[in-house]
């Protein structure tokens, strides 16, 4: 079983705590739901704890860095989830999609075994327009241009409804566009350690991009492109959540 996380995952659980706010809107998708199954569940970021769960994960690094008292934890993929037809009320899947290796198997499965969908995903288009990826790295969108887009989960778990899911600027959850108006955040080399989108880049190219983005605000031109650093408030950086429909 392969495990990309075995360089990317140590010290994941620092750098990726779950946003509350993000958390309020996961919940609400939920439902009513007594019973959810998390797959792909990493740390176990957004899981539920007023109701039953179980977390599927492929990576043991992962699975190492899950709390103390969190949800029982089975290892396995997506494509193959060792659970039985609807045994769930809700398949839950956040920012995972992409590292699976036959998504449309992986969603298949993710129907058989629940009986609604929610995963958060994002619109590929909206990211490609993210201020790091089309003025730094454009290396990004084009590494992610064959993964599963939201119009593809959408019509995998359809009908379902694809809700916006907008990022504060102060967000906990250090994902790609987490930082939207944080850019000095990008210059440290842990941040970047925990974006797998950042840390399967050529170094080389990554560091130049770099350099050029704390070039950028020492002179003020990224203030002058994007406003003031560290300014309040939230932004649709393209985060989205498909919600299947009962």
């Amino acid at each position: 079983m392969t495990d990309p996380y075995r360089t990317l995952g140590p010290g994941y659980s620092e750098r990726r705590r779950p946003d509350p706010r993000l958390a309020t809107i996961i919940e609400e998708a939920l439902g009513d739901a007594r019973s959810v199954v998390n797959v792909g569940a990493g740390t176990g970021s957004y899981e539920p704890t007023d109701r039953m769960v179980l977390a599927v994960e492929p990576s043991p690094v992962m699975i190492a860095q899950r709390s103390p008292g969190s949800a029982p934890v089975v290892r396995a993929v997506a494509e193959r989830l060792p659970l039985p037809d609807r045994s769930f009320d809700v398949g839950l899947a956040i920012l995972t999609v992409h590292h699976w290796t036959d998504p449309a198997r992986g969603l298949a499965e993710l129907r058989r075994v629940s009986r609604r969908q929610v995963v958060l995903t994002w619109d590929h288009t909206v990211v490609s327009r993210f201020w790091l990826v089309a003025e730094y790295l454009p290396e990004i969108a084009e590494a992610e241009a064959d993964l599963p887009a939201c119009d593809f989960i959408s019509r995998q778990l359809g009908p379902a409804q694809v809700t916006e899911v907008p990022v504060p600027h102060d967000c906990s959850d250090g994902f790609l566009a987490a930082y939207w108006n944080r850019p000095s955040a990008y210059l440290d080399p842990t941040v970047r350690a925990s974006i797998s989108s950042l840390a399967k880049l050529d170094p080389t190219r990554v560091a130049e991009a770099m350099r050029r983005l704390r070039a950028d605000l020492d002179s003020g031109l990224w203030q002058q492109r994007h406003g003031r650093p560290d300014e309040a408030g939230s932004a649709d950086v393209g985060y989205r959540l498909v919600s299947s429909l009962e």
